[in-house]
């Protein structure tokens, strides 16, 4: 009996030391797959960024015919994010097209003044917010060229007030009048007894935003006399933040994503009020940390009444001039372009 006690110990003693070998070289095999599967993730990531990379690289590489030289271009403010974005990918990509923004010898910068310099052979190729002018054209024609437009992006006029002025849009009959000056109270449009103050920049300086309103809003109309003029739109907003009253226009992107105003719905029809901002609203309470994001749907379908398109203009004269800016209106309309005035704040074309 002590003999099969024995064996019998001895057997179990042998079947527990085998499952704890076998338990050893199961977790050191698990421990193995792990590492595997962490060096295929990591290689595969590694494989994936290197593909987006290559697919980024590709998107711009697509565009030929890039000129070698420093080429001046001019225009909007309204252009200012998408030059941050996009001119430093270009040079990257293309550093023999070196690119250099210029001012006006007078006055500030605007798609009237980049015309106005391309015009003069100041400039390549310039940028703006509006369209070309009839009378730019001619002036073209008899400098022995033509003007071509090129768009690139969709942006819209937003309207900024107080963040406390309660009311819940305006219809863009309403904003005609209250910019012509036939409404002059808050009360008018269903707000509290206050007086509006009207704030805008010059019409002589022949901005987009300027443009698109006094054309597409006012129906050619002048603006009403005891408009304030501001000849920034930083300048303009913190006026707006600080009067309760105040009104001011400017471009979606600049305006939706504000701290210190809000951006008001608008409609053709005041049962139709669409806000230039994706719902749901964010407070302004949790800006910075949160911003309100542009309604890119509406914007591309038209729903929001007050859009319009971005464009290059290039000068049509079979000279490098033409060539360069032909060449960043089709490195803009590329994917990776795209994608940049998508990050810049913009609604992409294609």
């Amino acid at each position: 009996m002590t003999d099969k006690k024995q064996i019998t110990v001895f057997l179990a003693t042998m079947l527990v030391a085998l499952g704890l070998v076998g338990g050893v070289f199961l977790w050191l095999a698990n421990i193995s797959n792990i590492n595997i599967i962490k060096l295929s993730t990591i290689n595969n990531n590694k494989n994936l960024s290197q593909d987006i990379e290559k697919s980024n690289n590709e998107s711009f590489a697509q565009v030929k015919n890039i000129p070698s030289g420093l080429f001046n271009y001019g225009g909007s403010t309204t252009w200012a994010p998408i030059r941050k974005e996009v001119n430093s990918a270009i040079q990257s990509s293309f550093p023999q097209f070196q690119l250099r923004y210029t001012e006006p010898p007078t006055g500030k910068s605007s798609s009237g003044t980049g015309l106005k310099m391309l015009l003069s052979n100041q400039l390549s190729f310039s940028q703006s917010s509006r369209s070309i002018k009839d009378e730019e054209h001619q002036k073209a024609e008899q400098r022995g060229f033509t003007l071509k437009e090129i768009p690139v992006a969709i942006d819209g006029i937003a309207i900024a007030v107080n963040p406390n002025l309660n009311i819940p849009g305006l219809t863009i009959a309403q904003l005609k009048d209250i910019y012509t000056g036939k409404i002059t109270n808050w009360q008018q449009v269903g707000g509290p007894n206050l007086a509006i103050t009207l704030y805008s920049k010059g019409v002589e300086v022949g901005g987009g935003n300027v443009q698109f309103l006094v054309e597409n809003v006012l129906e050619d109309k002048q603006l009403a006399a005891n408009v304030q003029f501001i000849s920034t739109t930083t300048q303009a907003l913190r006026e707006v933040a600080k009067n309760p009253g105040g009104i001011f226009y400017a471009s979606a992107p600049q305006v939706v994503g504000q701290c210190g105003v809000k951006a008001l719905p608008l409609g053709r029809k005041p049962e139709q009020l669409i806000p230039p901002y994706a719902l749901p609203l964010v407070p302004l309470q949790k800006c910075p940390q949160q911003r309100n994001q542009l309604n890119t749907t509406a914007f591309q379908s038209g729903e929001y009444p007050m859009t319009r398109r971005l464009f290059v203009i290039v000068k049509q004269n079979g000279q490098s001039d033409q060539q360069a800016g032909e060449a960043y209106a089709d490195l803009l309309l590329t994917p990776q372009g795209q994608d940049l005035i998508t990050k810049a704040g913009f609604v992409r074309i294609r």
